[in-house]
């Protein structure tokens, strides 16, 4: 379960924000109506699913995209060579760009709870630290600054944790995160983090570290299928196959002497779906051909979700409700509240979710773009002046909590645009 995210210096975020999914101490008799919405962990509870609003351009999606840089910074940097360049960019202004980036994430894998952290410049590790609460208590894994002088010893600082760690740093370039190769090198503090990151915290219904299509198929078929009934589609059954393909081979040649790649052609297999529809149980609709966007969009992302929210894996997804009808979007949240521990954090332009009777206080969370161009983030649950008897999507669309665009939409505007004035 992840328990905060805070981030600095990344694309549009300046200063330091915050995602909390620690559940607010909230009484009203609202929120005791969405007590399925937060699930216990200690003395706390926490949220399962998150709603981060915001007009286009204040920065919601550079969020999620900070969020997946530096999870896959965990899963790839140990691949990185010496003239590697990291995948992001730091603010452009007021000299941010030379300023270092930061990242903390508070999560929990397999009861222990566990804190990690990493600075760093667009070409180099400048720190990294790992604690951990083993009996409630915070203790020390491991630290590094590649700001002090000297050797590994210097730089870093280890509990008894890791078995013979310093072989790890030896190992460690300023371009690769500890964890990274500590992983890749079979300890097993190194492997417990990389698989959480990999098979836990899920960057998007495809690619990233998400199963395959086939993979979530063969898992979930009969729960897809019951999902997508209840969701109101009309698919009765679909069928998979791996059909062979021949690919044509390539040539590579370059200047006078050739030095080229070549490869035959060959055969290689790609998933065939097939679906079945109520009016016509025995005729076949090819998926990628005769399906709308709005059905393979909802197949694909319901075939994810129910992988994530069986095994109570977290979600992270920018616009939630692309080419999703507002009621299946609902669908989908309710999936999350009804699970055990599974998470999801999303973006959205959907206000009809702004509704204390759909959503708590502390579920709701706007970035506003701020006069320096840098994007801030904040919770409903932070003006205690709202009252949960308000309208949170009419104060939300008059700006009350800010994060909307403020269009001119006077005639007057609108005819210089039309007449070019």
């Amino acid at each position: 379960m992840i328990l905060e995210v805070r981030l600095s210096n990344f694309f549009s975020i300046k200063d330091e924000v915050i995602l909390d999914l620690r559940a607010g101490n909230i009484k009203s008799r609202q929120a005791k109506e969405l007590e399925g919405h937060s699930y216990s962990y200690g003395k706390d509870n926490v949220l399962k699913t998150v709603a981060i609003y915001g007009a286009n351009a204040s920065g919601k999606s550079n969020i999620i995209r900070a969020i997946r840089f530096c999870c896959r910074m965990i899963f790839n940097s140990h691949t990185h060579n010496e003239n590697a360049v990291f995948n992001f960019l730091p603010f452009k202004f007021e000299g941010y760009q030379n300023k270092p980036s930061q990242f903390f994430i508070r999560f929990v894998s397999n009861d222990i709870e566990y804190e990690y952290s990493y600075s760093l410049t667009r070409t180099e590790i400048l720190t990294e630290e790992l604690y951990y609460y083993p009996n409630n208590r915070r203790a020390k894994i491991f630290t590094r600054n590649e700001g002090i002088e000297g050797g590994k010893k210097d730089k870093y600082s280890f509990s008894n944790i890791i078995k013979r760690p310093l072989d790890v740093a030896e190992n460690t370039s300023v371009k690769t995160l500890f964890i990274s190769r500590a992983s890749q090198m079979d300890r097993v503090i190194g492997k417990e983090l990389f698989n959480y990151f990999y098979e836990k915290f899920i960057l998007g219904y495809t690619g990233f570290n998400s199963h395959s299509i086939e993979q979530n198929l063969i898992e979930n078929k009969s729960f897809l299928l019951k999902a997508l009934q209840i969701a109101d589609s009309d698919i009765v059954d679909i069928t998979y196959r791996r059909e062979k393909v021949k690919l044509k081979g390539f040539k590579l040649s370059f200047g006078a002497h050739e030095d080229s790649v070549s490869n035959k052609d060959k055969e290689e297999g790609i998933l065939k779906i097939e679906t079945y529809h109520r009016a016509a149980p025995n005729i076949a609709f090819d998926f990628d051909t005769e399906e709308s966007d709005g059905t393979r969009k909802l197949f694909i992302s319901l075939l994810s979700i129910l992988d994530i929210v069986r095994n109570n894996k977290t979600l992270l997804i920018d616009e939630l409700e692309t080419s999703l009808h507002t009621k299946l979007v609902e669908f989908i949240i309710n999936l999350f509240h009804a699970s055990d521990k599974a998470q999801l954090i999303f973006t959205t332009h959907n206000t009809n979710l702004l509704s204390m009777k759909k959503l708590r206080k502390d579920q709701i969370f706007f970035v506003n773009k701020l006069q320096d161009g840098s994007s801030d983030m904040y919770s409903l649950y932070d003006y205690k002046d709202f009252r949960e008897n308000m309208d949170a999507e009419k104060g939300y669309l008059q700006g009350r909590f800010d994060a909307i665009p403020f269009i001119d939409e006077t005639k007057s505007s609108l005819t210089t645009i039309l007449d070019g004035e």
